[in-house]
């Protein structure tokens, strides 16, 4: 049985570019537009992993990711921070220290490179 990967990330390219990746690899994926259907989804589907984006409107990854590591029933979830921060750290409030707070078990800078998005997945997974 495939993997279950939930997508969260306001940017649909973004969402859909990964989700190709990962379905090349023959992973099932749910994309999520935002921080609060992301943790919708993930309480419903209960993924076996996320990448997750870090900078959203309506709920930013390091809020989602805390709350997800919070919950009994989702904090055995690996979560993949997938950030564009350190090239906006200057204009953003995000910081390196709000990344450092939270229980995430990866992150990996965007853009992001397909072959390492996929290793990093897979060993994500390999530890569950």
């Amino acid at each position: 049985m495939a993997k279950k990967i939930l997508v969260i990330d306001d940017d649909p390219d973004l969402v859909e570019a990964t989700s190709m990746i990962l379905k090349s690899r023959h992973y099932d994926v749910i994309a999520a537009y935002g921080g609060v259907e992301g943790l919708e989804k993930a309480r419903a589907e209960n993924p076996d992993l996320i990448v997750l984006d870090v900078m959203m409107p309506d709920k930013d990854g390091y809020t989602v990711c805390k709350e997800l590591k919070a919950d009994p029933a989702l904090n055995s979830i690996p979560v993949l921070l997938l950030t564009a921060v350190v090239s906006h750290i200057s204009t953003t409030r995000y910081s390196h220290q709000m990344g450092m707070e939270t229980e995430a078990d990866d992150y990996m800078d965007k853009p992001v490179d397909p072959a390492e998005l996929a290793k990093r997945i897979e060993v994500l997974l390999s530890r569950q």
